[in-house]
């Protein structure tokens, strides 16, 4: 399966970081979190990667001409202010028709069991499954009965229950709920999947972190000295 990973965002909440350098280069200890990511596919066996760039793409073009840790990395540039599902649709050639694939964000990580979620996926066959995680508020907001997503809201003004944890699975299907560059895969594409049911959550109960801010940056790297538990 091919793992799409959106890595085009100017990632203003860091700008202590992302002045000089794309948010998914930046370093937890020695590796940008890009690599974290990266090796926790790698370590179920997953390395055809598709990195969906845009701002300060040359940066991450180059440290793949010298980093060959990876059997297959597609270096995509999708423009410098195209939205994530504008940046996936751009994507869209290099998938045959109803192909399953991974997709996720350039600046989170989770001990999430991806064999599991590929089941769970199979199983309730519908275009798209989400991972939901139970981390501080801040995050898009989900309802969920019986693993079908009732509603969801991206980044409500609080929140105490389930949130979208970024490391989704799905079908090409997907392409059709998706315009142009302006669209937010998170808005009117999950939206309209929540409507016709055709959105699932996989609950995962497990370490989940993403980091949005210099703060989640030192968070992340105090975790990292004691243990990698997204390699665990």
């Amino acid at each position: 399966m091919k793992i799409v990973i959106l890595c085009g965002g100017k990632g203003t909440r860091l700008s202590e970081e992302t002045k000089k350098i794309p948010k998914p280069m930046v370093k937890i200890g020695t590796k940008p979190i890009l690599i974290h990511i990266m090796n926790f596919y790698k370590s179920y066996g997953f390395e055809d990667f598709i990195l969906a760039t845009g701002y300060k793409q040359n940066i991450i073009r180059e440290y793949f001409k010298k980093n060959k840790s990876f059997k297959k990395v597609k270096v995509v540039n999708t423009g410098l202010n195209t939205l994530t599902g504008g940046r996936l649709l751009r994507l869209k050639k290099y998938f045959n028709k109803n192909e399953t694939f991974f997709l996720t964000y350039g600046d989170g990580v989770i001990n999430l069991n991806l064999k599991n979620l590929i089941k769970f996926h199979k199983k309730n066959n519908k275009i798209a499954t989400m991972t939901a995680v139970k981390p501080p508020v801040r995050f898009g907001e989900l309802i969920i009965q019986k693993n079908i997503v009732k509603k969801f809201e991206e980044k409500p003004q609080s929140s105490s229950g389930w949130i979208n944890g970024g490391f989704f699975v799905l079908n090409y299907k997907i392409f059709k709920y998706i315009k142009n560059d302006m669209i937010m895969l998170e808005r009117e594409p999950l939206e309209r999947l929540v409507k016709i049911k055709q959105l699932t959550a996989y609950k995962h109960f497990g370490f989940w972190q993403c980091m949005d801010t210099l703060r989640d940056k030192i968070l992340l790297n105090k975790i990292f000295r004691k243990k990698t538990p997204w390699l665990n």
